[in-house]
C-alpha cells in the first residue's frame, strides 16, 4: 500500500534481461537500512520486489526484477540506463496518509497532450485509455507515474487535466512530461467500486455465465 508521495528519485544504473525477467539496478538516496530483502517499492506507479540491495555513499542502490506482461502494459519497457524514477517506499501502519490509497498496480498507459505553464504551476493534459477515461472525474484522484494528484478537470473527449504545483513539479519526474510522454495509470480505488455498485462495470450474463462454467 502507498500514498503516492514520492519519497525519493532514483537513477537506473543497471537494466538487463536474466532468464525471462528485466532487472533493473536503482541508486537512490533512502539509507540502507531503511530497506529490506522482499520489501515492496513503487517505481513510476508500479509496485516491485526488491531481489538485492547494499549501501551506495550515503544512500543505497537495490534490484528488482519485472516479468514481460509488466514491461509491455507499463512504461517499464522504456527505461534506460541513466533514466529517473519516482521511488516511495510502503506505507507502515500509523504513518500519516497524505495522499490516497494507491496500490501499485497500473490500469493503463496514458499519454500527454500538452503541458502548459500557469503562473508557477503547469497543467498537463492526459489522455487515457478509452476503456478506463470514465474512472476520471473532477475532483477525484488519480495517480501519475506513482504521483497522487487532483483532476482538474474531466474534458468531454475523454482527456483529463492535473495541475502540478512547483514542489511536486521540482521533486518528481513530472518536469520531464512533454507532449507524447508516456505514463502510467492508476485509477483511484473509490471510483472503481462506484462504479461496480453503480453497474456501470457490472458483468453482463455472457461474462457471467463464462466466469461460472470457469
Amino acid at each position: 500500500m502507498f500514498t503516492g508521495l514520492v519519497t525519493d528519485v532514483g537513477t537506473i544504473r543497471k537494466a538487463e534481461d536474466r532468464n525471462g525477467l528485466r532487472r533493473f539496478e536503482v541508486a537512490c538516496g533512502y539509507p540502507v537500512e531503511s530497506i529490506e530483502m522482499g520489501a515492496s517499492i513503487m517505481h513510476a506507479g508500479v509496485c516491485l520486489t526488491v531481489v538485492d540491495f547494499g549501501a551506495d555513499g550515503d544512500g543505497s542502490w537495490f534490484a528488482v526484477e519485472a516479468v514481460p506482461e509488466t514491461l509491455s502494459l507499463t512504461v517499464l519497457g522504456d527505461w534506460k540506463e541513466g533514466g529517473q524514477v519516482n521511488l516511495e517506499q510502503s506505507l507502515k501502519l500509523g504513518q500519516e496518509l497524505g495522499g490516497h490509497f494507491v496500490f501499485g498496480h497500473v490500469d493503463g498507459v496514458g499519454e500527454i497532450v500538452s503541458v502548459e505553464p500557469e503562473g508557477q504551476s503547469y497543467r498537463i493534459t492526459i489522455r487515457p485509455p478509452a476503456d478506463i477515461a470514465k474512472y476520471f472525474a473532477k475532483k477525484g484522484s488519480a495517480a501519475i507515474n506513482g504521483v497522487s494528484l487532483t483532476v482538474a478537470e474531466a474534458l468531454p473527449n475523454g482527456d483529463f487535466q492535473v495541475a502540478i504545483i512547483p514542489h511536486t513539479w521540482d521533486v518528481t519526474t513530472l518536469r520531464e512530461l512533454q507532449p507524447g510522454s508516456r505514463v502510467n495509470l492508476e485509477i483511484d480505488m473509490l471510483a472503481r467500486y462506484v462504479a461496480r455498485m453503480i453497474g456501470v462495470d457490472a458483468p453482463t450474463p455472457h461474462d457471467a455465465q463464462g466466469a461460472k462454467d470457469g
